[in-house]
């Protein structure tokens, strides 16, 4: 892949791979931890617990009903998407309780992916406000679940009140190769991003 033009944290100069802090955000139960466990090259840690009667009022599963654990902190994982650059991933809590932690997490973070439950697509309608609110870029990853309907991409674009600019693409979380294309297209929409602001200066 080639970065030419593409904006490098750290030291000037630097030896080895360059880091890059990424956020895994989006809605409650849409797959953020999954994408993390599918695609990194450590085991990854995570900070889920078991969902109880005592949060029934405040985590619902209408469209999610299986879902037995939730995360309450972050998750984390990193891959090293070729030599000379290593993403670090960093999932976000999908709860809205939990999102005063979001402002931390995204310190430091050059782009975000958010993934979307096209079942649901108003669970991640605060999710992307956040990221326009951070002016953190982003691209959308439409996780396919078994009984997900297709919809054209510009419908899916139109309903989330996205920018023409704004990538989105289909992908399956538990796919590890999957995932990996969604992350390629978040570093390649950081370049074109850093390309364009470079050209107008």
């Amino acid at each position: 892949m080639d970065l030419k033009g593409f904006d490098r944290p750290g030291r000037p100069g630097g030896s080895g791979p360059r880091s890059v802090k990424v956020m895994i955000a989006g809605g409650f139960g849409t797959g953020k931890t999954t994408m993390v466990r599918s695609v990194s090259d450590i085991k990854p840690l995570t900070t889920e617990e078991t969902l109880t009667q005592a949060s029934a009022d405040v985590d619902h599963l209408i469209g999610v009903a299986d879902k037995t654990e939730t995360t309450v902190s972050l998750d984390f994982g990193k891959i090293g998407l070729n030599d000379s650059l290593m993403l670090y991933l960093f999932g976000t809590p999908g709860q809205e309780r939990f999102w005063f932690l979001w402002n931390g997490l995204f310190k430091g973070a050059l782009g975000a992916v958010v993934l979307v439950d096209t079942r649901r697509l108003a669970s991640s309608f605060r999710a992307i406000e956040e990221m326009e609110r951070l002016d953190v870029p982003f691209v959308i990853a439409l996780n396919v679940f078994p009984d997900s309907r297709e919809h054209p991409i510009e419908e899916i674009r139109d309903a989330l009140d996205i920018s023409p600019h704004t990538p989105i693409v289909a992908c399956d979380a538990r796919d590890r190769a999957s995932s990996r294309d969604v992350l390629v297209t978040l570093i390649r929409h950081l370049k074109e991003r850093s390309a364009v602001a470079l050209e107008s200066r």
